[in-house]
């Protein structure tokens, strides 16, 4: 299987939930499913089923979390000797030449891409049209919304 990159604060972020999940909310899940089987016949019992159902999602989230850090390639883009290119791991200021506004972006793995905070996936349109490209370079980019261009203003490997 092909690894999945992932930024070093990504990677730290799915530790987290991870030790969260394990050593938070399962223990607590399997409180409250021995609870509700003292309570007594499991057929109707409400309480032992959803907290049942908490279990599965739990187990669920664990084993997907861990599949994705054993399939993901973390990149530390502070390492990396990029030479002013847009590369993965890097923000990215852009002047978007149509509405004189400027935009950050940090571009991401795909399960790390949250536009609200400026993180946006290495297979987004803007991202795979920045790539490669350096500080000054303007940049046509095909959009949902149709044709943008942008010029690049500075490129950090924070």
């Amino acid at each position: 299987m092909n690894k999945t990159p992932m930024t070093v604060e990504g990677a730290e972020a799915l530790r987290q939930e991870l030790n969260e999940l394990k050593t938070v909310a399962r223990p607590k899940v399997i409180a409250a499913i021995a609870e509700a089987r003292a309570h007594g016949d499991l057929k109707e019992n409400a309480e032992y089923h959803a907290a049942r159902e908490q279990q599965s999602f739990i187990e669920g989230r664990i084993k997907e979390i861990e599949a994705k850090l054993s399939h993901a390639q973390i990149i530390d883009v502070t390492t990396l000797d990029a030479g002013g290119k847009v590369v993965f791991g890097a923000t990215v200021v852009v002047l978007d030449l149509e509405s004189d506004q400027e935009h950050t972006y940090k571009i991401v793995g795909e399960d790390e891409a949250d536009l609200r905070h400026g993180k946006i996936s290495i297979t987004s349109p803007i991202a795979r049209a920045l790539i490669g490209k350096m500080e000054g370079d303007e940049v046509e980019i095909e959009v949902p919304g149709g044709k943008r261009e942008f010029e690049i203003l500075e490129v950090r490997y924070v």
